[in-house]
């Protein structure tokens, strides 16, 4: 009798350290993932006007909005939800354009993913594909979900990310200070952390001077 005890002690001592180390596992996930997902990638060096050599050109009249995307950043796809709730607050106010990065030794098919498709849905958004992420160099992107915004005199009004978290749709400060200043309003902020993957293998020296 006394074996049958000690074996059942023995086998509920082994469940139970079997159980801590399972939450304990399971705890150290939910920490790597909570930190990857509040860790932004590495902001934007825009100079403080549009770049004159850029092949995009701002349209007169209106503030010009610009997001840079990764085709294959699964979190970016939560940046082009946040673009159309921008468009659909302040149509009327904004033009905005997303560049999609495209590798040097690929075509403009590459970017074609299902994020390309999302953000054709998006009223009045132009879309460019950007061979070895030359667009993105010369307005200092680094980011995927990279957001600019242009006022009307082409001065930088806006530099950030438009989502609280990588792959995180809601409300986010970047989105209502976009929203503020494409309204006339005064923003909560004009610089945000952007949550994204790189762009591109960037150095230093890959930032076009402007």
């Amino acid at each position: 009798m006394l074996g049958i005890r000690m074996k059942s002690c023995r086998h509920k001592a082994v469940r139970l350290t079997l159980l801590c180390v399972w939450v304990l596992a399971m705890a150290i996930g939910i920490r790597i993932i909570l930190r990857y997902s509040y860790t932004p990638g590495t902001a934007a060096r825009p100079h403080a006007e549009w770049p004159r050599q850029s092949v995009i050109k701002p349209l007169a009249g209106r503030l010009t909005l610009v997001l840079f995307i990764h085709p294959k950043c699964p979190c970016s796809r939560a940046s082009l939800g946040e673009l159309e709730r921008i468009i659909t607050a302040a149509r009327d106010h904004v033009q905005a354009a997303v560049i999609f990065y495209v590798p040097a030794d690929s075509n403009e098919d590459w970017a074609h993913t299902d994020l390309w498709k999302a953000a054709t849905k998006i009223p009045d958004v132009r879309l460019t594909a950007d061979p070895d992420g030359n667009i993105a160099r010369q307005f200092g992107a680094r980011t995927s979900g990279q957001t600019l915004l242009y006022d009307l005199h082409g001065k930088l009004a806006f530099s950030g990310g438009i989502t609280a978290a990588r792959g995180h749709s809601g409300d986010n400060d970047g989105r209502d200070s976009i929203v503020a200043l494409l309204l006339g309003k005064t923003p909560i902020r004009h610089i945000t952390p952007v949550f994204g993957c790189a762009l591109y293998a960037y150095t230093v020296e890959t930032v076009d001077e402007r």
